[in-house]
């Protein structure tokens, strides 16, 4: 269990910061940026949060604790595991969880016949606020994957992720029915 006994330590007054494996960063290290964007796509969950309830409430806590499991996989890179101790990875079953979800959910939405747009209740904004921070998330992981290895499980969540979060958002727009639909050259005076 995390235990902090203090919220400032100073250790990052000289632009640095430490990873789980002990090492330290550049707060502009690329690693640390997928770990802030990891962390912002988990506060806009908290906002979509104040809007959902019942199962969708708690299928977006689950996710946001996948999301601290996935900032405590992105703090140990696999170049310097220590294999001696258990470290936290994202597991693939995590990534088959959210797919149920996407099915499961997906089954009830009226069909797409146009591109929907980020708009609709207010926890369908929100999903898609969040949507759209899981493909940043998802796009700055890849990014330090071609320059260091990444969990690939993690990789895939954040994609299944930004899938789920989709879905969800036009559940809350009334199974699709309310989505607010694309019109093409429909904002041309």
């Amino acid at each position: 269990m995390v235990r902090l006994n203090r919220i400032y330590t100073k250790t990052g007054d000289e632009g640095t910061t430490g990873l789980a494996d002990g090492t330290r960063r550049s707060k502009a290290d690329a690693r640390i940026g997928v770990i802030g964007s990891v962390d912002e796509l988990n506060a806009s969950l908290g906002v979509a949060r104040l809007y959902a309830s019942g199962e969708v409430d708690a299928l977006l806590g689950r996710v946001q604790n996948d999301l601290f499991d996935l900032g405590a996989d992105l703090a140990v890179p696999q170049a310097t595991e220590d294999h001696s101790r258990v470290v936290l990875r994202v597991k693939p079953e995590q990534v088959l969880a959210l797919e149920g979800d996407i099915d499961a959910h997906n089954a009830e939405l009226a069909p797409l016949t146009s591109f929907v747009l980020p708009a609709g209740t207010a926890l369908s904004a929100h999903l898609h606020v969040a949507r759209t921070l899981a493909r940043r998330a998802e796009r700055d992981a890849f990014a330090l994957h071609e320059v260091e290895p990444l969990n690939v499980a993690a990789l895939t969540y954040l994609n299944r992720l930004s899938d789920l979060l989709f879905v969800l958002a036009r559940c809350a727009n009334d199974d699709g029915k309310a989505d607010v639909l694309w019109v093409p050259a429909g904002g041309r005076l």
